[in-house]
């Protein structure tokens, strides 16, 4: 039976469930979920054309999968079926497939077929509808509250796009609420309904993100707080507080032992431990206590901590959660669970280290090299001493003082191999030097026996030579470097609305296109050349999936947006060339951020970086850097005269809290001889006349190419990376080469200042 048909929908009384009675009709009706079906979402546009491919929508009770669903009944033009995998099985899918088979091939009509609770069919039901949705017989919308990845078919997976739905949010919850009590004809709208101050956000409250939850409490606190309902016309249904809450007792706990929520409770337990936080540690530890958790798995995940997160930091942390497992052993619940606390908080509290890890490390070498033989000196001597002189050479630490001597222990293939990192972190830290200065004086202790395998041309060379060929692309590193610099300061979810601006060739764009598979990527280019290089990139991919590249000026493509369009995020690079004189477009940007958007820019600052003086020699150089001085410090021009600090102040002037980082990179910069003729022409021998220096300009130029041309120049950029958003943010500084993790330097900027 169709659940969603029109006959069903003409049938509905007063007597059906609020709940089931405001279920939305329309895109326009429905309420949250603005991540995946939002303006511009792809999953509305894959609704609105009528080109949905199969999907799965994943998420906790009351969260709008069914809802949506119904939605898509409302919208499709294709037939809708619906099966609930508790009340249905094979035989009824069979019956199910072979009314779409016929529809197709009779009258050339697709069917969606809805599959609710689609994770309780066993995996020969989920076989058997396998067949039917790779070939187009059916479109597949399950709907889950499990991970589907761990209780669907991988197959049917893999053909589909999969949707997590969240808990709504209250404000969410709230706008339903008043639409069902605004609603005449499916709602309370006839009544006059009051409420108590923070009787309706109690319901609200208390719903915990499950708008079924909260309509079904609405609806008792209603009908019940009036003597007779319906009530006399006129007559207003006041409800109190005290209702609201005996309409809604509890939160429910959303937990299941066997389920996707056991694993994700425990999840953000042991991340909050690692974390180093207390409050959310026993929040969490409340949470699966009191939905009845094996206090028994608790302690085992905290014995993998406390070697996998707090390792050498602490050596006791193991020792600790141990004995408190075997004191839970003795005492049991209720009282044992000041064990639980006790281990919980002595993990949440110590020094963290995760340098176990290395041996992961190991392992991959170990996995991915060729398995070299074992040196000479460490073999066993007590078998092959005398036929083969196994173990000569090795030298007994413990005769030397410290009881340590520098000598080879890895293999010849892997020497100055580093697995092991130690922290800065309690114990370890008394360790990290003593390990260092080994390392150091045991790369020393093999450099002779390098340095003549070298002359020798052994496999060593040919890892030296790869790394040499490595350094080449100068340029291409440098890029790779402004984006790893820029995507390290975005939390991208994908679900995410992002603009590109000046895409170039894709150098953001195809990233940003990665981390974002359910929203929408905007990109702006300059040139036709560009936008040809992304579209032949991007012919292979499904219509509605396609980047959304635009040939225009950034000002105009912005202003030319459906109006209510938003950006999660806005990111870009050398926009702001000109930023004096940007303002305005500045203003177009911000506006078009939302609510919890954020900006990103990198920005080359010509005025700080490399200048042709820098690599002249001492004759050349002092006139050379009178004309850069009269050249970057022109008013007028507008390439040159802003930096970080007004970049910063453009920002600020939208009202949006701004950091501006600098970032000094170095590029391997071949100069030839018609850059040379370039820079002359349009910039020094101008600067020269104004300066009044007379100049032969032919000799200089030829004294420039001897010098320069054909040279590897160092050159220097000095980068702006701007991170603005309407929200206090925190920015962590790349260290000076920008090749290294984040240094530690914070940024913060609250409330402007």
């Amino acid at each position: 039976m169709n659940l969603f048909t029109e006959a069903s929908e003409k049938d509905q009384s007063a007597n059906q469930p609020l709940a089931y009675r405001m279920r939305p009709r329309t895109l326009d009706e429905y309420i949250g979920q603005d991540a995946i079906i939002g303006k511009g979402r792809l999953l509305r546009r894959a609704i609105q054309a009528d080109q949905l491919s199969s999907v799965i929508f994943y998420g906790p009770p009351g969260t709008g999968k069914t809802t949506l669903a119904r939605v898509i009944a409302n919208t499709t033009k294709r037939h809708f079926s619906t099966l609930n995998a508790v009340l249905s099985g094979v035989k009824e899918l069979r019956y199910e497939i072979e009314e779409a088979r016929q529809r197709l091939e009779l009258y050339n009509r697709g069917t969606i077929l809805f599959i609710d609770e689609v994770h309780r069919w066993n995996k020969s039901q989920q076989d058997a509808l396998l067949p039917w949705v790779e070939n187009g017989t059916v479109i597949l919308i399950g709907a889950t509250t499990e991970n589907p990845y761990f209780e669907v078919n991988a197959a049917l997976v893999s053909r589909s796009r999969i949707f997590q739905l969240k808990s709504l949010e209250n404000e969410d919850l709230l706008a339903i609420a008043r639409q069902a009590l605004a609603d005449k004809e499916r709602g309370y709208g006839n009544y006059r309904v009051t409420f108590e101050d923070q009787a309706l956000e109690h319901l609200v409250e208390i719903a915990n993100g499950d708008a079924r939850s909260l309509l079904n409490a609405l609806q008792l606190a209603v009908e019940t707080s009036t003597e007779h309902f319906p009530p006399a016309n006129g007559k207003e249904i006041f409800i109190s507080k005290d209702a609201a809450e005996q309409s809604i007792q509890k939160k429910a706990v959303l937990y299941d032992k066997e389920g996707d929520y056991h694993f994700d409770v425990i999840s953000a337990f042991i991340k909050s431990v690692r974390g180093s936080d207390p409050d959310a540690t026993l929040y969490w530890l409340a949470r699966m206590v009191s939905a009845g958790e094996d206090p028994k798995f608790i302690f085992r995940r905290m014995l993998i901590s406390a070697c996998e997160d707090v390792g050498l930091a602490d050596p006791n942390a193991i020792v600790v959660v141990q004995a408190d497992a075997e004191a839970f052993e003795r005492i049991g619940l209720p009282e044992g669970r000041f064990h639980l606390t006790h281990a919980a908080l002595y993990l949440a509290t110590t020094e963290k280290s995760n340098s176990t890890l290395a041996f992961f490390d190991a392992l991959k070498g170990v996995e991915q090299q060729a398995q070299d033989e074992v040196p000479n000196h460490l073999r066993d001597a007590s078998r092959d001493a005398k036929g083969f002189g196994h173990g000569q050479g090795y030298l007994y630490p413990h005769s030397y003082q410290d009881h340590w001597v520098a000598q080879q222990y890895l293999p010849s293939g892997l020497q100055g191999k580093v697995f092991y990192q130690p922290s800065n972190q309690g114990y370890e830290k008394n360790i990290q030097e003593k390990v260092q200065r080994h390392r150091e004086e045991q790369l020393e202790s093999v450099e002779v026996d390098a340095f003549v395998e070298n002359l020798t041309f052994s496999p060593g060379d040919k890892q030296r030579q790869q790394w040499v060929n490595r350094t080449v692309s100068e340029r291409g590193k440098l890029l790779s470097t402004v984006r790893t610099t820029l995507f390290e300061s975005v939390q991208f979810r994908r679900s995410d609305r992002v603009l590109v601006c000046n895409a170039g060739h894709g150098l953001l764009l195809w990233e940003a296109f990665r981390k974002t598979a359910e929203g929408l990527v905007v990109a702006q280019v300059q040139s036709k050349d560009q936008l040809d290089h992304i579209n032949h990139y991007a012919d292979s991919l499904p219509e509605l999936e396609k980047p959304q590249v635009h040939l225009a000026d950034l000002k105009k493509l912005v202003a030319s947006l459906e109006e209510d369009m938003r950006f999660e995020i806005i990111i870009g690079r050398n926009v702001f060339s000109r930023a004096r004189e940007e303002q305005q477009l500045c203003t177009a940007l911000a506006s078009r951020l939302a609510r919890q958007g954020s900006l990103h820019l990198c920005e080359s600052v010509p005025s700080k970086g490399s200048r042709l003086s820098d690599f002249l020699p001492p004759d050349l150089k002092p006139m050379f850097i009178q004309a850069e001085q009269l050249l970057y410090g022109e008013p007028t021009n507008a390439l040159t005269n802003w930096d970080e600090e007004y970049l910063q102040s453009m920002f600020e002037a939208e009202n949006l809290f701004a950091v501006v980082t600098s970032l000094d990179l170095t590029e391997q910069r071949m100069m030839g001889s018609d850059d040379i003729k370039r820079y002359m022409v349009s910039s020094y021998l101008p600067s020269f006349e104004k300066l009044g220096l007379e100049v032969d300009a032919t000799a200089l130029q030829r004294r420039l190419e001897d010098q320069l041309a054909n040279r590897a120049l160092h050159w220097r950029h000095h980068l702006a990376f701007v991170h603005a958003s309407r929200q206090p943010i925190t920015i962590y500084e790349r260290d000076e080469k920008g090749t290294g993790a984040f240094a530690a330097v914070v940024k913060k900027v609250h409330g402007g200042n």
